[in-house]
């Protein structure tokens, strides 16, 4: 299965929407940078995220939502924070990895 990658804030790009559209069910999703404001449970764009998060497995990257001033923001359901050390095993876990940009 594949992991997506995206660091685009929903509020700015469309990446995370692609992603949602075109990956496969079953496939891994990991919020970076500026995408992880689409984990977030107070806006739109987390509300939309998390009426797919049956569809995948959510990941949000826990250094980036700090770096953010949103770690203690509540995070939609179903979302697994991640350190630098779980992405990297997220990424040898999956078969591919496709980034969004």
């Amino acid at each position: 299965m594949m992991l997506h990658t995206v660091n685009k804030s929903p509020f700015e790009r469309n990446a995370l929407s692609s992603c949602l559209r075109l990956a496969k069910k079953g496939s891994g999703i990991l919020l970076i940078e500026d995408a992880v404001y689409g984990a977030l449970a107070d806006n739109a764009e987390g509300k939309k995220l998390a009426e797919r998060n049956g569809d995948f497995k959510l990941y949000v990257l826990g250094p980036d939502l700090e770096a953010r001033g949103v770690a203690d923001k509540p995070l939609i359901d179903g979302v697994t924070v991640v350190d630098y050390g779980g992405f990297v095993d997220l990424a040898a876990e999956h078969d591919a990895v496709q980034s969004w940009l």
